[in-house]
């Protein structure tokens, strides 16, 4: 089997992340690739290997020095995420199908890296003002906050035709079906060998 990669990018609020943890608990072909960052652990529920892989700034720039990184990016100053190409190697070598939750950004990127191995879906939402109602009802970010994050939508949305695959998450049942179908598709599509 020729491994390949889902990748899941949307507007924060746009629903991507729930979208991924569904698709991993229906579907037992995927791995879920966890990223390299710089930022400290949150609390002690996080684990590295686990949640990340939590790296020192300077390992990290070693890291893009030696080409290890599909894509990586410094969100501010200091703080890097990155995908590790040998995160991917290490899924497809158990013999599942790599998953990702990235940014627009970065989904673009791992996209034009594995070219035809690769599946990129851009989660939508319905509306931005829709986005911003969900953004609020988290109740996790101050208004401000909110405000750079629909601002941020705004730019994001305009990605969207750079991608395979567009669902627009109006109804989530119908979003996670539209997703498995999607998946399951790209999945048993035989892959030309680059």
């Amino acid at each position: 089997m020729q491994g390949k990669i889902i990748i899941f990018s949307a507007p924060s609020g746009a629903g991507k992340t729930t979208i991924v943890k569904h698709l991993l608990q229906v579907n037992p072909k995927l791995s879920f690739s966890i990223s390299a960052c710089t930022r400290d652990k949150r609390g002690r529920t996080e684990e590295n290997g686990k949640d990340y892989y939590f790296i020192t700034p300077e390992d990290f720039k070693e890291k893009i020095e030696n080409d290890e990184f599909v894509e990586w990016e410094e969100v501010y100053e200091g703080a890097f995420y990155g995908t590790l190409k040998s995160e991917i190697q290490r899924i497809w070598d158990s013999g599942k199908h790599v998953i990702l939750d990235v940014d627009v950004k970065g989904g673009l990127s791992i996209k034009h890296f594995y070219k035809e191995r690769a599946l990129a879906v851009f989660v939508k939402p319905p509306s931005v003002d829709e986005l911003a109602k969900r953004l609020t009802a988290r109740n996790t970010d101050s208004s401000s906050s909110i405000s750079s994050r629909v601002f941020k939508a705004k730019f994001e949305l305009s990605f969207e035709d750079q991608f395979d695959k567009v669902i627009v998450n109006d109804n989530l049942q119908e979003a996670f079906a539209k997703a498995e179908q999607l998946v399951n598709e790209f999945i048993s599509k035989e892959t030309a060998t680059v």
